[in-house]
């Protein structure tokens, strides 16, 4: 079975080269101004492995409690597969912060390999950053041992396709299938006799995406959240509305994104009017005010929410000409009522 495994693991090993590569990261992130946390740790466990056996790459970041790293790891890892990833946030109100990922992997090439570079994308007061964490070189070993060549243990083929002979339960399954379809049929029928003279109940159809989202906004602001102190509410609110709509618009679900995964999902759509810059300040304000416990003024509240209103203007279409069908769903949405 070992021989079998490793051939396996041979045979994958080349297709998995052969693949096309997947497309670069978008331009918009990769031209991201730089920036440099107050100190990086990586390291790999074990730094000597075998050929496709697991191993943890370890990166630890210290920076500034009112920044925020999120992995964007590259979708090609070249010699390598992901196998899962964890992200350890830092403590509340430490400083400096201290924000852990732990990568497992497993490597398909031998020798001195070189992991790949891992960017982040930063959340900081003044705007979305980038950082670039550079590879770590680790040894891969051969899981055959050093004198299997000489000693004839070579792979084995896998072995050719045997024809076995089994019973057919065809016809009886068949049969079966007839009898309880007629057995459906005639509750259905009964059913059906039962129910059709019950009386219909109207149901209004929900409103139209834009005058949910703007009621949704109407409302907030008469809530007046951050006049009474409760900036943190008023972002979450805020926040939920914005991407209700998104999920919405675009049809994914914009809710369960992380704030990197909702502006990769929108920049690979076809988004007219989008204003992807006020989007990503956007975002970035409201995690530093969710989750930094950063302070914000009355005037960058009224300034986000009026955002809100931009984004709807110029992302909703127009209506469609008479008798076309039209392009965006009205049906309705988790977060905008």
């Amino acid at each position: 079975m070992r021989w079998l495994a490793l051939s396996a693991v041979l045979f994958v090993s080349p297709a998995q080269a052969q693949a096309p590569a997947a497309p670069a990261p978008a331009q918009a992130a990769a031209k991201l101004p730089e920036v440099e946390p107050s100190g990086f740790q990586a390291s790999v466990q074990p730094e000597r492995v075998l050929l496709g056996e697991p191993f943890t790459y370890e990166l630890v970041i210290t920076h500034p409690a009112n920044q925020r790293y999120e992995l964007e790891l590259p979708p090609d890892l070249g010699d390598f597969e992901l196998l899962s990833q964890a992200r350890t946030p830092p403590q509340p109100g430490k400083e400096p912060a201290v924000t852990l990922f732990r990568l497992k992997l497993s490597a398909f090439n031998l020798g001195m390999v070189t992991l790949p570079d891992v960017p982040f994308l930063v959340s900081t007061p003044d705007g979305p950053k980038r950082f670039v964490a550079p590879g770590r070189t680790l040894e891969v070993g051969s899981t055959l041992p050093e004198d299997a060549e000489s000693k004839g243990a070579d792979l084995k083929d896998i072995q050719p396709p045997t024809e076995v002979a089994i019973r057919s339960w065809m016809l009886l399954w068949a049969l079966l299938g007839v009898l309880a379809a007629a057995v459906l049929g005639w509750v259905a029928y009964r059913l059906f006799q039962k129910y059709r003279n019950r009386p219909q109940v109207a149901v209004e159809p929900p409103a139209p995406l834009d005058v949910r989202t703007r009621r949704a906004l109407e409302a907030l602001k008469a809530e007046n959240l951050h006049a009474q102190g409760r900036v943190k509410d008023f972002y979450f609110r805020l926040s939920e509305i914005v991407r209700g709509y998104l999920g919405e618009r675009y049809g994914f679900d914009a809710l369960e994104c992380t704030s990197s995964e909702l502006m990769a999902k929108l920049r690979r759509m076809h988004t007219p009017g989008l204003p992807e810059d006020g989007l990503l300040r956007f975002v970035s304000e409201s995690d530093m005010v969710k989750y930094a416990r950063a302070e914000s003024s009355p005037e960058s509240c009224g300034a986000a929410l009026a955002f809100g209103y931009e984004l709807l203007d110029k992302t909703w279409p127009p209506p469609p000409p008479p008798g076309a069908a039209p392009s965006v769903s009205h049906a309705s949405g988790p977060r905008v009522p």
